[in-house]
């Protein structure tokens, strides 16, 4: 049995290997005590080897595991995450809770990627904030987003600036589904960019909590010039491909050595 933990600034994920084939996955909240949390997940679960990923990777130290535990990048991870799945990919955008990252590959290797980890712009936590401003809860701001007709264009992608922005659109006559789709457009515009600085070829896998919103899944198949489903592609799970990443990498490397 193998782990991997892909500790993230909003949520944790788990994926467990048995044989070399996923048997189990969990989910919980990171909250401000994410040691505790890791633990959870582990609850009942005795692996041989943890690999952990993800901004709070280090932190499987302190968890006073008996099994043996290391540690990879999350570029590492979601690259090993997303070809394993779709081993014809050839870039891989993930967005998460406050990251973004976008990858070209060859081969399942990592070539060139970008990664926005300074600011939450265009990440999660941009979209968790801003469906705050409608009330709505974030789960549902891709859908209402979608009713939206000539979005206004927003100007700051900066969480707090476009809070202000859509604040002030609100004032002046502007539908919110119309604000929700120009910050969703706002989102995929930034996103394309890094895309396109790392080489954007098809198929491109879409991964992270991000990918199951509708609408930014939807505005980035237009922005590219991808068909969903083919020259765009979205795992079952596409927030669990960096705890599998993880535990990839030390299935294979279990296997290099024997």
């Amino acid at each position: 049995m193998i782990a991997g933990l892909d500790i993230g600034s909003r949520s944790i994920e788990l994926v467990i290997l048995e044989d070399g084939k996923v048997a189990e996955t969990r989910k919980a909240p990171t909250t401000f005590d994410p040691v505790t949390q890791c633990l959870r997940l582990l609850d009942g679960l005795r692996p041989a080897s943890l690999v952990g990923t993800g901004y709070g990777r280090d932190l499987i130290q302190r968890l006073d595991l008996t099994c043996e535990c290391s540690a990879i990048t999350e570029i590492k991870a979601h690259a090993l995450g997303a070809a394993h799945i779709f081993p014809e990919a050839r870039t891989v955008l993930d967005i998460g809770g406050q990251d973004t990252k976008a990858m070209s590959l060859t081969g399942g290797r990592v070539l060139k990627f970008e990664m926005n980890d300074r600011c939450a712009a265009g990440t999660g936590k941009f979209l968790e904030y801003t469906a705050g401003v409608f009330q709505i809860p974030v789960e549902e701001f891709g859908t209402y987003a979608l009713k939206g007709q000539n979005p206004p264009e927003i100007s700051s992608i900066c969480t707090v600036f476009a809070e202000t922005e859509a604040t002030s659109l609100m004032a002046r006559g502007e539908k919110p589904e119309a604000i929700a789709l120009g910050l969703h457009k706002a989102i995929v515009k930034r996103t394309v960019n890094m895309l396109k600085r790392v080489g954007l070829n098809f198929p491109v896998v879409f991964t992270g909590g991000v990918a199951n919103n509708p609408c930014v899944l939807k505005l980035l198949a237009e922005a590219i010039g991808g068909e969903i489903g083919k020259e765009i592609l979205v795992p079952e799970n596409p927030d669990h491909m960096g705890a599998l990443g993880a535990a990839l990498h030390r299935h294979r490397s279990g296997q290099d050595r024997a």
